[in-house]
């Protein structure tokens, strides 16, 4: 007898160590994927939300006149937004389906200062486009009735915020959404 004799037992656990490696190398492959779709979903995101509102070409006449409010007539409400200890980030008019959030002059809220971009348009805005144009899909909504918004700016600086087909449902949470994402950046520019 040789005493080369093969243990099966061997055999099977070296094709198992073999397997498993094979199993870990496509799972590392397959993260690899995940993190460059991730990316490139971003990045998606990212152009989509840049070609889904413009900034508003303002005449040099209006840009005098923004700062007076609209008249009340065309709104229904009118609601100072506050830090808490009473500081007026923007007033915030509602109308019929419309929110009108014109920011004091003093105030130079940049576009860029978090959390305006990733909280307030991402994940509030955006969410709420995405969830209309599901809707739509379903036949539950009219096309015309898909939330939208406007950014009025100076530079990069936010004088105006118009959100069009504001449903009552979403008042309160757009109203508090706003308020705490302006204050948020009014604390970035006033640090304690």
């Amino acid at each position: 007898m040789s005493e080369e004799t093969v243990n099966p037992d061997a055999e099977k656990v070296k094709k198992l160590l073999e397997l498993k490696q094979k199993l870990e190398e496509r799972m590392e492959a397959t993260k690899n994927q995940l993190k460059e779709l991730q990316l490139l979903l971003e990045l998606l995101d990212t152009a989509l939300m840049e070609k889904s509102f413009k900034k508003a070409e303002i005449p040099e006449k209006a840009e005098k006149e923004e700062i007076t409010p609209p008249p009340t007539m065309e709104y229904e409400t009118s609601i100072p937004l506050k830090t808490v200890t009473g500081e007026l980030l923007a007033n915030l008019y509602l109308g019929e389906g419309v929110m009108h959030i014109i920011i004091p002059p003093k105030r130079n809220f940049n576009i860029n200062t978090p959390p305006f971009k990733v909280f307030l348009i991402e994940r509030v805005l955006a969410k709420m486009q995405e969830k209309d144009r599901e809707a739509v899909r379903t036949g539950k909504l009219p096309p015309e009735k898909i939330i939208s918004y406007n950014i009025i700016r100076d530079g990069d600086t936010i004088r105006e915020l118009v959100i069009q087909n504001v449903s009552p449902e979403r008042v309160r949470e757009l109203k508090s959404s706003i308020r705490w994402t302006l204050e948020k950046m009014y604390e970035k520019l006033n640090p304690p």
